[in-house]
This record gives structure tokens, sequence and C-alpha cells, in this order.
């Protein structure tokens, strides 16, 4: 399905040309809600991600003090800000993709289409974890930036971000040269841990595609724009769960733990794997989307057959 374009002919009707930077982001915020853009992206709200869009376009810091807003565009920089404006809002291009840049956790990452744009509630969970890793694994890593959270949390551990993706690991490869870490991070093109040499993890975290097939037709424009591959959970949006959790059985190292994001799928995995005893980890909004399965809970699951081989 290809962008959806707007159907108001007058969408931009009465741009206000050299104003203030307050004028632009009052009427961009008004455009967002006439032409219906989808958020979600890059920010909860059309006001955030305006203004983000805005600074941006003008090469101007996104911690600019607050009186930047009294400073007036030039004409060439509200022709600019216009012309972003309709990439956003009537091809539908995520923010991030016309930036080529996402921030989790205090970071910077670099993103384009090849990769899905970093969100994640993971930026909450890692600074809580209390073990110390010195093994970890991110399975659909993306563009590499929880693996390079991760990374950064755990300065001792070596790392292992895999995709299925060759596409998604060039945009990985930028980021981890950018972020300094190619010594202690290391890529790998696999279906989960079919091609990735034998190791065992004390961490393994994964946010995979879990979205219902159906669900990822009916998705809005700018989420249809990220690769499929990132979304797509299959059927039920078990597909990549099942083969995650069968085949980390034998990766993780005794007292280990796999973390996974799910979104939704909650009650389907308790279903499911109850037998694993999922532990659901507190989010600040309560979405409380992230499990942990342990490494013994696994272990037992072998000798008791309760999930498949």
């Amino acid at each position: 399905m290809g962008p959806r374009r707007t159907a108001d002919p007058d969408l931009f009707a009465g741009a206000p040309g050299r104003a203030t930077l307050a004028t632009w982001l009052r009427y961009a915020d008004t455009l967002y809600g006439r032409a219906g853009a989808a958020l979600g992206q890059v920010s909860a709200t059309a006001h955030d991600e305006a203004l983000y869009l805005l600074l941006h376009t003008l090469g101007l810091p996104l911690d600019s003090p607050a009186d930047v807003l009294r400073r007036t565009l030039t004409a060439a920089e509200a022709a600019a800000f216009l012309a972003v404006l309709r990439q956003r809002l009537v091809e539908r291009v995520p923010a991030a993709y016309l930036t080529h840049e996402a921030w989790l956790g205090g970071h910077r990452f670099y993103v384009d289409e090849r990769v899905i744009i970093p969100r994640s509630y993971f930026v909450e969970i890692i600074p809580r974890l209390r073990e110390t890793p010195s093994r970890i694994a991110d399975v659909c890593t993306g563009s590499g930036c929880l693996a390079i959270l991760l990374a950064l949390a755990f300065p001792q551990a070596k790392v292992d971000a895999i995709d299925l993706s060759p596409a998604a690991l060039e945009v990985a490869k930028i980021n981890v040269k950018a972020h300094g870490l190619a010594r202690r991070l290391k890529l790998h093109r696999s279906d989960v841990f079919a091609a990735v040499p034998a190791a065992k993890y004390d961490l393994i975290v994964s946010n995979p595609p879990y979205e219902p097939s159906a669900d990822c037709d009916a998705l809005p424009p700018e989420f249809q724009r990220e690769p499929r591959l990132a979304l797509d959970g299959g059927a039920d949006g078990l597909d990549i769960v099942r083969r995650l959790l069968q085949q980390a059985r034998r990766r993780l190292a005794p007292r280990g733990a796999l973390l996974m994001e799910v979104g939704g799928l909650r009650a389907p995995i308790d279903r499911e794997f109850g037998a694993l005893q999922p532990e659901w980890l507190p989010t600040a909004d309560g979405a409380d989307c992230v499990c942990l399965i342990r490494e013994s809970s696994l272990r037992e699951s072998i000798s008791n057959r309760k999930i498949g081989k």
C-alpha cells in the first residue's frame, strides 16, 4: 500500500511566511490535526514533533532556550520548513526519515527507510537491570540502538547484535561506528540464532516483529513506510517469539535471562507459554509489555517438554 495523500486541497492555506517560530509552530500543530497525521514514531504529540522538525530544519539545537520561538524565519527558512511539512503531512514520510536521526535513551542514532524507527520500553528497563552480564545478545537489532545502549550500560560486556535484514545491518554498522563500539559489539546476519556462532549469553534481549499480519495491513501510512520485516510477526504475531524461545534454551548461560518486548501479546504469551513463568516488568505508562523469562524455566521446559523443539 502506497502513502496516502491528504484529500484536503487547502491544507497549506494561510501559511504564515516570514513569521516567528512560535507562529509557525502553531500553524504546523494545526496542520497535523487537519491532515490526520499518525504519531508515535518520534513523539506522542503533534506540537513536539513539529517543534523537532522546525528546529532541525533551521539547524538549531534541540535544547534551544524558549526565547528562540521569538525569532523570525527568513523567507528561505519558511519555504524550507513548508517543504518539510509537505513531505511529512502529504507524503506521510515519518519525521525520523526526514531528519535521518532518532533519539533513544538520550543517544542519537542514524536511521533511514532500511530500519524501523527506534522506540522501545527497554530505555526504562535497561537502567533497572541489577545483574552485570558479560555476554549479551540483541535479537532483531534493526538500527542497533538497543545493542548500543546495552554496550554503553555494561562497558565490560561483549554484545552480539543479530538481524535477518542485510539492509538493517548496514544501518546498524553506521551506528556502531558512530558510538565507537566496533571492538565490543559484533553484527550478525541471522534468522534468530541460526547462523550465529555457538555462545552462551547472560542476557538476551529482543524487540522482535510482533504485529499480527492483518494489523500490519491496517497500519497508518507512516508506519507502513517502515520495513514490513521489522513489524510483521505472522498470523498471530508470535512467529519470531516462538523461534526465539526455542533457540534461547540452548543459548542462555546458567542463571541467564531472556527479555522480550512484545506489544499487545501479553495474553497470548501467558496462554501459550505460561509454563515458562513469564514475568511482566512494569513500565511508567502501565503498558507492562516487556517479559522476562529465566534460564531455569527454559531449562526445565526441556526435560518436561513444555515447549516445542
